[in-house]
């Protein structure tokens, strides 16, 4: 069996998608504010302002802050791929804030997983997003800039065709655009 190699799948604007290995796939930009010191901005309230500023995309969304370092989430997509024959999706993670601090790093990182069970609000046809993990990382590179990389894994059963994998870089360039401006522009 051949392995594969990482490949380019979406690049525009400073924001890159790749896909690493099969169901393995990396989004990556950067974000700067002069004006406003970011590592304010990154709490499980960024996380919710991703969805909030993207209702397009998302019909429903459900977000409980456990305390400082655990949240989960119920999201609902809107069905977007319903004319390709794909089934509506949604996904509940579990997420877990962790920060790294020393004298030459400062990240911040959120850890998600995949509850495998139905929240209350999503409809009987909606199709669990098979998510194994996914890792969203905030590197601080100076308190006015950071860089964004989220790795996002999908369980080995989720069959992601070539033209769908394209479609997913699409809609997280606009998804992350949304947010890059939002912050950008925060004073």
């Amino acid at each position: 069996m051949e392995l594969e190699q990482p490949c380019q799948l979406f690049s525009k604007e400073g924001f890159t998608f790749s896909k690493q290995t099969k169901n393995h796939y990396t989004l990556s930009f950067y974000m700067e504010n002069k004006q406003y010191v970011l590592s304010k901005l990154i709490d499980f309230h960024l996380v919710k302002l991703i969805y909030d500023l993207n209702n397009d995309i998302y019909e429903d969304i459900h977000f409980n802050i456990i305390d400082d370092q655990h949240a989960t989430i119920a999201l609902l997509m809107k069905p977007l791929f319903e004319d390709l024959g794909m089934p509506q999706r949604f996904s509940n993670l579990y997420i877990t804030k962790v920060i790294h601090q020393s004298e030459d790093s400062h990240t911040i990182t959120f850890l998600s997983s995949s509850v495998n069970e139905r929240p209350p609000n999503i409809p009987a046809h909606a199709q669990l997003m098979p998510i194994q993990s996914m890792k969203c990382h905030c590197q601080l590179i100076t308190e006015h800039k950071m860089h964004f990389t989220c790795y996002v894994v999908f369980e080995d059963k989720m069959i992601v065709p070539v033209v769908a994998e394209k479609l997913i870089g699409l809609i997280l360039y606009k998804v992350f655009k949304r947010v890059r401006c939002f912050i950008e522009n925060v004073h």
